[in-house]
């Protein structure tokens, strides 16, 4: 692990730490790689603490010392943090705090959430939370580490009752307008409007003044900010003109003042209520893991704390009750209900031996499980990591947004400047000229830009996650809908992934020695193929030798020696490498049908030769033919990439529908396959799906990667979407899910710009009052969030 970092602002010092040193010449390599670093004027490194402390005149930049040190050929230790952020309230803000965290020394990465209200921190290991949280509350954001308080949606009541007393104060200010409506002059002096004003403007809108002067001190502007102007110039100018009819009854804005900070309250209490629904879905996540667990031991059940269950504990668990973590089925039998972890609607069978998940139902019987999995280890701590950190994650559109927001808040205070000019110059007076300027500023939202594709994000990642798709990176979901080929592993993706041997023959000696020989060299793999040779074996009860020297070669088989023979279980294209004769007329039928074949083969001096060969079956998955079909009707071509002997990949091709076949390639050369897919002008944006160790290159190569989660934790890894069944109807649910949610996020964004586009324009030439500037932009934020919210009733075609 890596020790702490920081920087002393003084001498323009950066420690960080080191991973990988062993020696003095590790110590040399990553000094000389340090000073190459421009800028660095002295570089020393401490291999007892692992550190290196590097000295600049000028700001230091963590990424390129990192870069260096890896370079190298040592270690950088990172570390992720999260943060709860308080006090944002419009796209200005996130621009504002992802500065403010970039610049405390160690950090690597920010990346902020409006609709979540959190900061995802990469940094140098040893980075402290607590000078993140310091560097925020300077530029004016309250900011703590997550708590289970505050993943839990917070009230609005106090919030409510504000809104509440406000807009009782600002009625009696408005109702005036309306009785000008009916002919009625109801306006009240001078004095009691003052009355009914201030407490708005300075108690209601004190958190504008606040939020306002931090952003001017941090040399930035936000939505807070053009409140507090628009409003104080509102109610400024009412003072002005009552001071100089004092006696009089002169036409007054402090209703305009009133109005609009009523109004820009209640649009962000709605709008806070409309948040807390974009997290249901994570909610409803985090309320599968039940509080306790009942553990069966030696002194008989007891009932424990779920912090306390431990790996290897037997649960019992009863019908009706979630499962508390992962394990394997021991005892009973019964119905599980998976459908918020997998998507899949109906009850699961499960029975002793089977895996189970925690989170999920038992249905109606009595069970007990081993747990092999606790706490975060389990997979519902996973899938819940893993849509916190895509509802965090920037989609490459907000980038965009984001550079919009620097920008937007000085260019709104221009127009208003302008504006307010322009009416004066014109010779309608200083009172018009100040309600135009007010109107311009309070209509501007940048709040609704700052919303637009996090909310859709948040609902959609959500939703995701419900139907079974599970989002890594948000970028893949967003790339999706402009796939044009989508490639796909046979075994365990399109195939069940549970082959069974279906048939072998032996060409030198009998059928049965040649299974138990082959048995005897497989016994130890885990691999599909190697465990059905070893079950058929089993079934017919034959004795099995043991094996020496067994080494598997990727993607071709494994040799050892059994009874003193070197023997090898080859595919057909090893076999054929080694000069085998594979050409034989039962094999080759048995290729044409399908099936994948392997050839058991002994070396005899120098030279190998067929002992026999081995036929193996792997149906396809119920709804593979069907997906393959409504991939072709989207317009979208399909490819199979095999390991397989040709004939036998094109026979499930032919069965399945798919277009093309890329067959006989190595784990290593998958990847390859994928770049030249890409490569191919005609092909545009590539999905690969797998599901195995061998398929981790091809997924990362992939402009969107796609695992099963069925196979290995490292295809998982590797992918940035997962579907949690074994299902390829996942992979058009996912991509018409893209579309769904991109669509969602452009009209988001098309209402955020119309409202400014429209409304600034019409502000600025005096066609909006204050008021109803300030309601559209109150109505801008929420209307962006009710529309993200929709996404939540979307159902796959």
């Amino acid at each position: 692990m890596m020790s702490r970092s920081m920087l002393q602002p003084m001498n323009q010092t950066l420690t960080l730490p080191v991973a990988g040193m062993t020696c003095a010449s590790c110590v040399a390599r990553v000094e000389k790689a340090l000073k190459k670093v421009p800028g660095v004027t002295a570089a020393r490194v401490n291999l007892a603490t692992e550190q290196a402390t590097v000295e600049s005149a000028a700001p230091l930049d963590p990424s390129a010392l990192g870069a260096a040190i890896e370079q190298a050929g040592y270690d950088v230790p990172e570390q992720q943090l999260k943060l709860q952020v308080d006090g944002m309230t419009c796209a200005s803000c996130v621009g504002r705090v992802e500065r403010a965290l970039k610049k405390v020394p160690g950090v690597l990465s920010a990346a902020v959430n409006l609709a979540a209200g959190t900061a995802e921190v990469r940094a140098l290991a040893g980075t402290p939370a607590d000078t993140l949280v310091a560097a925020l509350d300077r530029a004016g954001y309250p900011a703590h580490l997550p708590t289970a308080d505050s993943e839990a949606p917070p009230r609005a009541d106090r919030e409510g009752w504000l809104v509440a007393a406000g807009a009782l104060l600002a009625l009696p200010l408005v109702l005036p307008m309306v009785g000008d409506l009916f002919g009625r002059h109801w306006m009240l002096p001078a004095l009691w409007q003052w009355l009914l004003a201030t407490p708005v403007q300075f108690v209601l809108g004190a958190r504008f003044y606040r939020a306002g002067w931090k952003a001017l001190r941090a040399g930035s502007g936000n939505m807070d900010l053009l409140v507090a102007l628009g409003t104080s110039a509102a109610y400024g100018l009412s003072l002005w003109l009552w001071a100089r009819e004092p006696d009089g009854m002169p036409h007054l804005y402090f209703e305009s003042a009133a109005v609009v900070i009523v109004l820009v309250r209640l649009g962000k209490w709605l709008e806070a209520r409309a948040k807390r629904r974009t997290l249901q879905a994570l909610d409803a996540l985090r309320e599968l893991r039940p509080d306790t667990a009942t553990v069966r031991g030696p002194d008989g059940e007891r009932r424990v704390p779920l912090a306390e269950l431990r790996l290897g504990d037997e649960v019992l668990v009863r019908p009706g009750e979630r499962l508390p973590a992962d394990g394997t089925l021991v005892e009973g039998r019964t119905h599980l209900d998976e459908s918020m972890l997998t998507g899949e609607s109906l009850p699961v069978a499960r029975e002793p031996g089977d895996a189970v998940a925690g989170g999920a139902l038992n249905g109606e019987g009595l069970i007990v499980v081993r747990t092999t999995a606790v706490g975060a280890e389990t997979q519902l701590a996973r899938i819940v990591r893993l849509v916190e950190t895509a509802q965090a994650a920037k989609a490459p559109i907000q980038q965009t947004v984001d550079r919009v927001a620097e920008v937007f808040v000085p260019a709104v205070v221009v127009v208003a400047v302008l504006a307010g000019l322009g009416w004066w110059l014109a010779g309608a007076g200083l009172e018009t000229a100040v309600v135009n300027a007010v109107a311009v500023l309070v209509i501007a939202c940048p709040c609704a830009l700052g919303l637009a594709t996090p909310a859709a994000m948040m609902v959609g990642t959500g939703l995701a996650a419900r139907r079974g798709v599970l989002v890594r990176d948000p970028q893949a979901l967003e790339l999706m809908r402009q796939v044009r080929v989508v490639a796909f592993d046979k075994t365990g993706t399109l195939t069940e992934g549970r082959p069974q041997l279906v048939a072998w023959q032996a060409l030198a000696g009998d059928d049965a020695a040649l299974l138990r020989d082959a048995a005897a060299l497989q016994a130890g793999s885990e691999h599909p193929l190697a465990r059905a040779v070893t079950q058929a074996a089993q079934d017919r009860e034959l004795t099995m030798p043991a094996a020496k020297g067994v080494r598997a070669e990727a993607g071709r088989g494994l040799e050892g020696e059994v009874d003193g023979r070197a023997l090898r279980i080859a595919s057909t294209r090893w076999a054929d490498e080694l000069g085998v004769d594979t050409a034989t007329a039962a094999a080759g039928a048995a290729q044409a049908e399908g099936r994948s074949v392997s050839w058991l083969i002994e070396r005899q001096g120098t030279t190998w030769t067929a002992r026999g060969w081995l036929a193996f079956g792997d149906e396809p998955r119920a709804s593979a033919a069907a997906t393959i079909g409504r991939l072709h009707a989207a317009g979208l071509r399909t490819v199979l990439v095999s390991g397989d002997h040709r004939a036998a990949a094109e026979a499930v091709a032919r069965r399945l529908g798919i277009d093309e076949v890329r067959a006989e390639v190595l784990p290593a050369d998958k990847a390859a396959v994928v770049a030249a897919l890409k490569a191919d002008t005609r092909a545009g944006r590539v999905a690969m799906v797998g599901d195995g160790i061998n398929d981790a290159p091809a997924l990362a190569a992939a402009d969107v990667g796609l695992a099963m989660a069925t196979g290995t934790d490292v295809a998982m890894a590797t992918a940035g979407l997962t579907l949690m069944r074994g299902d390829p109807a996942l992979v058009v649910e996912a991509m018409q899910l893209s579309h769904a949610i991109v669509r969602k996020i452009r009209q988001n964004l098309f209402w955020a710009f119309a409202y400014n586009v429209v409304g600034i324009p019409l502000a600025a030439l005096g066609l909006l009052s204050p008021v109803v500037a300030g309601a559209a932009m109150a109505l801008s934020s929420v209307s962006v969030l009710a529309n993200a919210l929709l996404l939540s009733r979307w159902r796959p075609s």
